[in-house]
C-alpha cells in the first residue's frame, strides 16, 4: 500500500473544512479533483474513509486512526519542500491589493514567499484600485492587485481571474420605484460603467450611499438600502440580482489582475510574482455569500 502526500492533504482539508466544496476551495482544486483524489485514497486504502450523513462528511474509524499520521506527513513533506526551494534572495518589495483578493488568501501566499524566500522582506497594505493604478505607475509600489475593465487592461497584466459586473439588490425590496436608490463605490471605476447604463435607460436613481469596500457595500444591499453593482461571486443569499423596470444595457466584465511596476523586474520582485501566480493565477475569489 502507497498513500501519497497530496491526496492525504486533500482528506485532511475536506475533514477540516467539512466537505468537497470548500476543499477545493482551499486547496485551490476544482470539486471533481477533490472527489477523485478522496476516490483514489480509498482504493489504495481499501476502504472507505469518509461516511456521507446528508450533506455532511464525517471520518470513519479507519480515517479517524489515519489523521494523526496523515498529519504529520504533510507536514514533514511541506518542510522538507520548503528547504529545498530556500533562495537566498535579499531585499524589500512592496506588495498592495484591492479588497477583492480575499485576506487568507494573500496571507497564505505570503507564508509561502516567507518559507521559500526568508531573507526577502514583503510590504504589504490594502488600497482601492484607483489608487493602486496610480501608486504602481509613479513606482510607488511594486506590485499591484487591482480590477480593471477590458479597456484599461494593459498587455503585460496578469489576469487572475475574470467576473461579470451586475447589478444587486436585497431579496426583501425590488427598488423599482424612482428615483432608485443607488450605492456607490469611493474611486471605483464601477461608477462610470452603471450610472452610463442606467441613464441610457432613462432610470432615474439617486445615490445615497457610498463606501469603499465591497463587504460594506454588500452589507447595505442586504439591509435594503439601495442597488448596487457588484462581481457576480457576491450574489447569495438575501443579495440578488436586481430587476430593473425597463431593459438595460450590459455592464462590462471585471478583471482581476497582478501588475508590476513599469521597467526591468529584479530578482525580487520576479520571485514574488511567480509565488502570486502559483497560488492566485487558478483561485476563484472566495465570498461569504450569506455575511457580509
Amino acid at each position: 500500500m502507497q498513500l501519497d502526500v497530496e491526496s492525504l492533504r486533500v482528506l485532511l482539508a475536506v475533514l477540516d473544512t467539512g466537505g468537497m466544496t470548500s476543499a477545493a476551495s482551499q486547496l485551490h482544486l476544482s470539486q471533481s479533483a477533490v472527489s477523485r483524489k478522496i476516490s483514489r485514497l480509498e482504493e489504495r486504502a481499501g476502504q472507505a474513509l469518509l461516511i456521507r450523513d446528508g450533506h455532511e462528511l464525517r471520518p470513519t474509524r479507519a480515517a479517524r486512526e489515519l489523521l494523526p499520521d496523515a498529519r504529520a506527513m504533510v507536514k514533514l513533506h511541506d518542510g522538507a519542500v520548503a528547504r529545498l526551494e530556500r533562495s537566498d534572495l535579499e531585499g524589500t518589495v512592496k506588495l498592495s491589493s484591492n479588497g477583492e483578493v480575499d485576506i487568507t488568501q494573500v496571507a497564505a501566499l505570503l507564508g509561502v514567499f516567507r518559507r521559500r524566500h526568508p531573507g526577502i522582506e514583503v510590504e504589504f497594505n490594502v488600497d482601492n484600485s484607483g489608487s493602486l493604478t496610480s501608486r504602481i505607475d509613479n513606482a510607488e509600489i511594486d506590485v499591484a492587485l487591482i480590477q480593471t475593465s477590458d479597456e484599461s487592461l494593459r498587455p503585460e497584466d496578469v489576469v487572475l481571474w475574470t467576473e461579470e459586473l451586475v447589478l444587486v439588490s436585497s431579496a426583501s425590496d425590488d427598488h423599482c420605484t424612482q428615483p432608485v436608490p443607488f450605492l456607490d463605490f469611493d474611486c471605483c471605476f464601477y461608477n462610470e460603467y452603471t450610472h452610463s447604463v442606467l441613464e441610457e435607460a432613462g432610470i432615474e436613481f439617486k445615490t445615497v450611499f457610498s463606501a469603499a469596500t465591497s463587504a460594506t457595500v454588500r452589507a447595505a444591499v442586504q439591509a435594503g438600502i439601495g442597488i448596487a453593482a457588484m462581481s457576480s461571486s457576491y450574489v447569495g443569499g438575501d443579495v440578488v440580482e436586481w430587476k430593473p423596470p425597463t431593459e438595460i444595457g450590459e455592464l462590462p466584465h471585471i478583471h482581476q489582475v497582478l501588475r508590476t511596476v513599469p521597467g526591468e523586474s529584479s530578482d525580487v520582485l520576479t520571485a514574488l510574482v511567480e509565488t502570486i501566480r502559483s497560488e492566485l493565477e487558478t483561485a476563484r475569489p472566495v465570498r461569504h455569500a450569506n455575511s457580509a
